[in-house]
C-alpha cells in the first residue's frame, strides 16, 4: 500500500485522540514530523465510531421535528379559522398513544413556533379559542328620519332614488322633491297636479344630472335637476309607469300595460324598442353593471333577462311564486343576479345568468320589496313588507344575516343606496324616510362614467353623507317637513364651470390613493379638443409615465 495513503488514512481514524501524530518512516531509526498531503476526495471512515452516542445525537435532533409536526397542525388550524372562518376549537394530538417528547433546548428560541408542553397540543386550544376580530357593528337606530307626507303605500311603485351628486329624489303625491344630503336643503322639482297626474316612479341617470319621472297616465318626463326645468315628455305607454332604469343615455320604462320601452333621450321620441314578454304589470327593471343585459320582473311571477339586440328575452326564470319587484345585479361577480318574491313567495333567489342556472335560495319569512348590493363587500340588503316590515343585511354566498333593522310600522317599499355605498335610505307607507349606516367603509370604489360616447373609469372616494349635528339624533316626532323646508329661490346643486377652459365632456379628475385611503397625488388631465388621435395617445402615454 502506498505509504502516503496509509498515513492519511491513519490520521483520519485517530485525529480526535492524536491531533498531531508523528509517523516513523520505514527503515529509519529516528522519527520526524511528517507533512500530510490532503487530497480532493473525502473518504468517510466508520472506524472508531461510538454508535450509541451517535444514535442519541440523532434522536435529539429529530425531537424538534416531531414537535414541529404538532405545531404545523395547530398553525394550519389557525389559518383556517382566520381566513375561512372554520371555527376550529380543538386540534387532534398526532401522538395520542401517550408518548411524550422532551422540550428542545432553552437556547433554541423561535419567534414563530408554538412549543408543546407536557400536555401535548392541549395547550394550543387556548390559542385557537383566542378572541377573533370583533364583528362589524351596525347601528339599529337610523341616524336621520324625514317626514314624507303622501308617500304612497303601493308595492308596484318606485318613488325613491339617490343620485351620484348626493341628491335624493322622492315622489310625494303629484310632486317630486329633491333633498340634498350635503346641505339638508329641500327643493320641489315638479308638480303634476296641474295636469291631473301623479308620480309613480323616479330614477336618476348615472351622472346624476337628469331625473326621469314616470306618471300615472303613462308619461315619462325627463327633468334637468340643476336647472329645474323639464327637457322632454315621452309617450308610448297606455298605463302607469312603475319602473325606470337608465343605461347611459338610454332609458327603459316598464308599465302596467305589460310593455317595456327603451328610448334614447338624445333622439326624437318616435325612436323606441318595444320589449314584450310579461303577461302582467312590469314592476322591476335593472341594468347589469356591464350595461349589456336588462333584468325585468313582473306581477306574473316571471324574471326575464334581455340583451341589447334582441326583442325577445334571452333567459326566463319562473321559480318565484309571487310578483318579482326586487332585482339587483352583483357588482362583484359577473352575471350574478339576485331577485326576491312577494308575499306568496318570500324567497331570495340567486341566478347565474351566464349559464342560466339557479344558484341559491333562502326563505326570508316576509314579502321581499327591494334588494341592493354593497359596492364594497359581498353583502346585500333587502327590505320587507308583510308581515315583519324589516330590513335585513345578508352576507353572500353564506346567506347569513349580518343585521336586522326595524323601525317602520308599514311595509318597507322603497330603498336607495348613497353614492359612497355606506348608507341606505328606506321609505314606507308610514310616510317616513329613514337613513341607516349598514355597509362598511372602503378605500376606493371603481365608478364607471360615460364621457360622450367613450367610457372612462375613475377611481374615487365620494364624500360621505353627514347630516348636521342637530339632525343626528332620532327626533320624537317628525324629522322635518318637506313643504316647510321648500325654498324655490335656492337650488341644491349647480353646474360647475369647466376647468382650464376645457369642455366638461373632455375632462376628468384622477385620484390615486394609498393603502390608508389618503390621496398621495392628484393629477388633472385636461384633454383639450384634440381631434387628432395621436395627440390623445401621446397624452395618455405621458400620464402613464407619471405614475408608473
Amino acid at each position: 500500500m502506498d505509504q502516503d495513503y496509509e498515513r492519511r488514512l491513519l490520521r483520519q481514524i485517530n485525529h480526535q485522540n492524536l491531533p498531531e501524530r508523528r509517523l516513523a518512516k520505514s527503515g529509519c531509526a529516528s522519527s520526524s514530523p511528517v507533512s500530510v498531503k490532503l487530497g480532493d476526495r473525502f473518504i468517510p471512515t466508520r472506524a472508531g465510531s461510538n454508535w450509541s452516542v451517535n444514535f442519541h445525537c440523532a434522536n435529539s435532533v429529530m425531537r424538534p421535528l416531531v414537535l414541529f409536526v404538532a405545531d404545523a397542525v395547530a398553525y394550519a388550524a389557525l389559518l383556517r379559522n382566520e381566513l375561512l372562518g372554520a371555527g376550529i376549537e380543538a386540534v387532534p394530538d398526532p401522538h395520542a398513544d401517550g408518548r411524550r417528547h422532551a422540550l428542545p433546548a432553552e437556547g433554541n428560541h423561535s419567534l414563530f413556533r408554538v412549543r408543546a408542553q407536557e400536555g401535548g397540543v392541549r395547550n394550543l386550544h387556548k390559542l385557537l379559542r383566542s378572541p377573533r376580530k370583533p364583528a362589524r357593528k351596525i347601528s339599529k337606530i337610523p341616524f336621520k328620519v324625514l317626514d314624507a307626507p303622501e308617500l304612497q303605500d303601493d308595492f308596484y311603485l318606485n318613488l325613491v332614488d339617490w343620485s351620484a351628486g348626493n341628491l335624493l329624489s322622492v315622489g310625494l303625491g303629484a310632486c317630486v322633491y329633491l333633498w340634498s344630503a350635503c346641505t339638508s336643503q329641500v327643493t320641489r322639482l315638479c308638480d303634476l297636479s296641474v295636469d291631473g297626474d301623479s308620480v309613480t316612479s323616479v330614477c336618476w341617470n348615472d351622472r346624476g344630472s337628469l331625473v326621469a319621472v314616470g306618471t300615472h297616465k303613462g308619461y315619462v318626463q325627463i327633468w334637468d335637476a340643476a336647472g329645474g326645468r323639464k327637457l322632454t315628455s315621452l309617450e308610448g305607454h297606455s298605463a302607469r309607469v312603475g319602473a325606470l332604469a337608465w343605461n347611459g343615455d338610454q332609458l327603459s320604462s316598464g308599465s302596467r300595460d305589460r310593455v317595456i320601452l327603451q328610448r334614447d333621450v338624445r333622439t326624437p321620441p318616435p325612436a323606441e324598442r318595444r320589449l314584450q314578454g310579461h303577461r302582467q304589470e312590469v314592476c322591476g327593471l335593472k341594468w347589469s353593471p356591464d350595461h349589456q343585459h336588462l333584468a325585468s320582473g313582473g306581477n306574473d311571477n316571471k324574471l326575464l333577462v334581455w340583451n341589447s339586440s334582441s326583442l325577445l328575452p334571452v333567459q326566463q326564470y319562473s321559480d318565484h311564486l309571487a310578483a318579482v319587484k326586487a332585482i339587483a345585479w352583483s357588482p362583484h361577480q359577473h352575471g350574478l343576479l339576485a331577485s326576491g318574491g312577494g308575499t306568496a313567495d318570500r324567497c331570495l333567489r340567486f341566478w347565474n345568468t351566464l349559464t342560466g342556472q339557479a344558484l341559491q335560495s333562502t326563505d326570508t319569512g316576509s314579502q321581499v320589496c327591494n334588494l341592493a348590493w354593497s359596492k364594497h363587500a359581498n353583502e346585500l340588503v333587502s327590505t320587507h313588507g308583510y308581515s315583519q316590515n324589516q330590513i335585513l343585511v345578508w352576507k353572500y354566498p353564506s346567506l347569513t344575516q349580518v343585521a336586522k333593522l326595524t323601525g317602520h310600522s308599514y311595509r318597507v317599499l322603497y330603498l336607495a343606496v348613497s353614492p359612497d355605498g355606506e348608507a341606505i335610505v328606506t321609505g314606507a307607507g308610514d310616510e317616513t324616510l329613514r337613513f341607516w349606516n349598514v355597509f362598511s367603509k372602503t378605500r376606493c370604489t371603481k365608478v364607471r362614467i360615460q364621457v360622450g360616447a367613450e367610457p372612462f373609469y375613475e377611481d374615487t372616494i365620494m364624500k360621505r353623507t353627514k347630516a348636521n349635528s342637530s339632525d343626528r339624533h332620532l327626533s320624537s316626532g317628525s324629522g322635518g317637513n318637506w313643504e316647510m323646508d321648500f325654498n324655490p329661490s335656492l337650488s341644491s346643486t349647480s353646474h360647475q364651470p369647466p376647468l382650464n377652459g376645457c369642455p366638461r365632456k373632455l375632462s376628468m379628475m384622477l385620484n390615486f390613493y394609498t393603502e390608508d385611503s389618503l390621496p398621495w397625488t392628484s393629477i388633472f388631465l385636461s384633454m383639450q379638443c384634440a381631434v387628432n388621435i395621436k395627440t390623445r395617445v401621446r397624452t395618455l402615454v405621458k400620464l402613464k409615465i407619471l405614475f408608473v
